[in-house]
């Protein structure tokens, strides 16, 4: 009972550490800007939440809308593409053996330590090179490449699909590309939703790449334009409340996804836990 009382205080306290940031978020996009400076943070006060998110959805023409649907499309297909792309990574360097694949696998590894903010500028300059700064293109190629993703599809692969199991598709005629399509992938499930829902709150919340490689507002995901609107707060103040309106809507998107792919987690946690 002890270590039960312990365990719930401590789930406890974490929840309240990362629940507190949304509530407060939950409370301020339903104020005004005068009362997010003027009120208590974490009570309501006068509270006219669908006034206020409509009047974001509606500034400046709907910009914000035009920014939800980039970091969707960024975000959706960068995770998507990089799933896949580390899938295919993965389960060869976990299936097959071939020279150098040690050699491979570990300057994979190696791109795990270098962080994002370190390779904006010299993808900047390549890409301003090949004529593809400031367009889609700029976002979307550099987040389809996940080396963590590729690390955990591979080890996933190696302990998650059989080795007999493969060559008995293999003696029944299938070809590579249908066993991994049909198979392979199927046994990797809970590894790839991991490694999509990485890599999409990973795209949905860059800022510096983004920033480096865009200068059309028209491109522009939702922390980059957020971020635009807060500069100009000083000058109009009613961008204050639309940057926290906006920050509101831009963690729900994260939320639906959250709770949607989770029960692949609870599969891939029970999967052999029974005797068959």
């Amino acid at each position: 009972m002890r270590h039960r009382i312990i365990t719930a205080s401590l789930l406890t306290v974490a929840a309240l550490y990362f629940l507190t940031p949304v509530y407060w978020l939950v409370v301020s996009s339903t104020k005004s800007s005068s009362d997010l400076f003027g009120t208590f943070g974490f009570w309501f006060h006068d509270p006219h939440p669908l006034d206020y998110l409509h009047r974001v959805l509606t500034y400046d023409d709907g910009i914000y809308v035009r920014w939800f649907a980039n970091s969707l499309m960024y975000a959706g297909v960068g995770a998507l593409a990089a799933t896949l792309l580390s899938a295919a990574a993965g389960y060869a360097l976990a299936k097959y053996r071939f020279p150098g694949r040690e050699g491979i696998f570990n300057v994979i590894l190696a791109g795990v330590l270098i962080p994002g903010t370190a390779l904006a500028l010299p993808l900047y300059l390549l890409f301003s090179e090949i004529g593809l700064a400031n367009t889609y293109w700029a976002v979307l190629i550099p987040s389809v490449v996940s080396p963590f993703g590729v690390y955990l599809c591979r080890i996933y692969a190696a302990a998650a699909v059989p080795d007999s199991l493969l060559e008995a598709a293999r003696i029944d005629g299938a070809g590579e590309a249908r066993i991994f399509s049909t198979l392979g992938l199927r046994l990797m499930t809970p590894a790839l939703v991991t490694v999509f829902l990485f890599q999409f709150v990973h795209i949905w919340n860059n800022f510096f790449l983004p920033l480096v490689m865009l200068s059309d507002s028209d491109l522009y995901p939702i922390q980059l334009g957020l971020t635009s609107w807060q500069g100009y707060a000083d000058r109009q103040p009613e961008l204050y409340q639309y940057t926290v309106g906006g920050a509101f809507l831009s963690v729900l998107p994260l939320m639906v996804l959250m709770g949607v792919l989770q029960r692949y987690w609870r599969t891939g946690l029970t999967e052999g836990s029974v005797k068959a």
